[in-house]
């Protein structure tokens, strides 16, 4: 039996909801085998981030090479690269190898508010990562980060803010709603055919760590197993949309806890 697989190069959290335990999970989750390469650990609960330890750039490409030299990769997700010679790595690894797709999730501050990249890495970010993206899925305080923007109010400003990031070089742009306001969460969908929003009931949880991480990862486990980049990205929102949902029927930690990557099942 043939598998897809889906490589994350990402953060580690030690609380298991976020970062590259959020994405195992969810490439699992969707029947999809899942490989890593670790940038950072961090030392992370519900609450919040109180450390941080660096993956030395070397050892990040090592990681990659490992990986690429022996499993067939069907799509990557790059989630927290934590700083700038990561940036390097991550970006020489993919030019060796050519992914045939690569979501980039850029992940600056995590849900409880820490920062997780550092100001000067942000422009190695736009300059070297988000022109080799098949997808970017920034929220939108990252959208505004990236384009040193104020934080889009509506539909118009996330509409401008998606042609720009797109102008960037990436094929697609998926400015997601979660940080909105109403009583919808509405993504945005930018690519060369144009605007698409996708719309999901708000849901009202606390439960939320680890979202746009698993968002991420299931639109490069969609990719993996040979979807459309529009069916994965639909795919995708609605298995998080249900992951949120099913988020209150276990309690884990006294902060911002997970989403229900295996809601399917119990």
């Amino acid at each position: 039996m043939t598998v897809p697989v889906a490589l994350t190069i990402a953060g580690s959290d030690s609380s298991g909801g976020a970062g590259v335990q959020a994405d195992l999970k969810t490439f699992a989750a969707l029947g999809v085998y899942g490989a890593s390469v670790i940038t950072a650990l961090t030392a992370q609960n519900t609450t919040g981030v109180s450390g941080i330890h660096q993956v030395p750039a070397e050892f990040v490409t090592a990681q990659i090479d490992a990986v690429f030299s022996d499993l067939t990769v069907g799509a990557v997700k790059i989630g927290m690269v934590a700083q700038l010679a990561s940036i390097d790595a991550i970006a020489a690894g993919l030019k060796r190898w050519s992914p045939k797709y690569v979501v980039l999730d850029p992940v600056m501050v995590a849900t409880s508010g820490d920062r997780l990249l550092a100001a000067e890495a942000i422009e190695a970010l736009r300059r070297k990562l988000v022109p080799c993206a098949s997808i970017i899925t920034p929220n939108l305080p990252e959208a505004a980060a990236l384009l040193d923007e104020p934080v889009a109010e509506s539909e118009a400003a996330v509409e401008h803010q998606g042609k720009r990031l797109l102008a960037m070089g990436c094929r697609a742009v998926l400015i997601k709603g979660g940080h909105g306001q109403g009583d919808e969460s509405i993504d945005y969908l930018f690519d060369a055919n144009g605007t698409l929003a996708l719309a999901a009931p708000r849901i009202a949880t606390r439960n939320t760590h680890g979202t746009g991480c698993s968002l991420s990862s299931a639109i490069a486990a969609g990719l993996s197993k040979g979807e459309s980049l529009e069916t994965a990205v639909r795919n995708a929102k609605t298995w998080i949309s249900a992951a949120i949902s099913a988020a209150d029927r276990f309690s884990v930690g006294h902060g911002h806890g997970p989403v229900h990557h295996f809601h399917k099942f119990y």
